[in-house]
């Protein structure tokens, strides 16, 4: 039941996010979305010159593309498929960064702790609103970028 979206040039450098919306919005909008926890997966198939080093979440135009898409479905990490990469791949393509070699993504720290509060606060909510118990998921969630989350904290929100 895995889920994925395939975007291509024409729909990033347009700002199109319709072939994420058809895949989305067909979704439960009850508890039942539940059954698509960590199953979304982004196929891009972006055309770039031969020569060009930059990775994915280095190129402005995919970046742009995925903070519209953030700023329509802001839960949307609830979906990504964590194991795969999903959501660190996500959170390069809104969270300043640098890549190295050898250790990999690495963001830029003040950046990274306001989007993982962010997407806590965020799914936090959603969660309490779609009945779908969240304290182990935000905490699991906030763990995948190296934070601690207290469950006093999570009982504040």
């Amino acid at each position: 039941m895995n889920l994925t979206i395939a975007l291509n040039t024409e729909s990033i450098q347009s700002l199109d996010l319709s072939l994420a919306k058809g895949k989305i919005e067909t979704l439960p909008s009850d508890r039942a979305i539940a059954d698509y926890e960590q199953k979304l997966q982004f196929d891009i198939d972006y055309q770039r010159d031969a020569t060009d080093p930059r990775e994915l979440s280095e190129i402005p135009e995919i970046r742009l593309w995925f903070l519209r898409l953030d700023a329509v479905y802001p839960w949307l990490p609830f979906l990504l498929d964590w194991k795969g990469g999903e959501l660190a791949r996500y959170a390069a393509m809104l969270v300043p960064h640098q890549f190295s070699r050898s250790e990999g993504i690495i963001y830029n720290p003040e950046a990274l702790e306001i989007f993982v509060m962010q997407k806590i606060f965020v799914l936090a909510d959603w969660l309490k609103q779609k009945e779908i118990p969240g304290k182990f998921r935000l905490k699991s969630m906030a763990q995948i970028f190296g934070y601690e989350i207290d469950d006093s904290f999570l009982e504040l929100i």
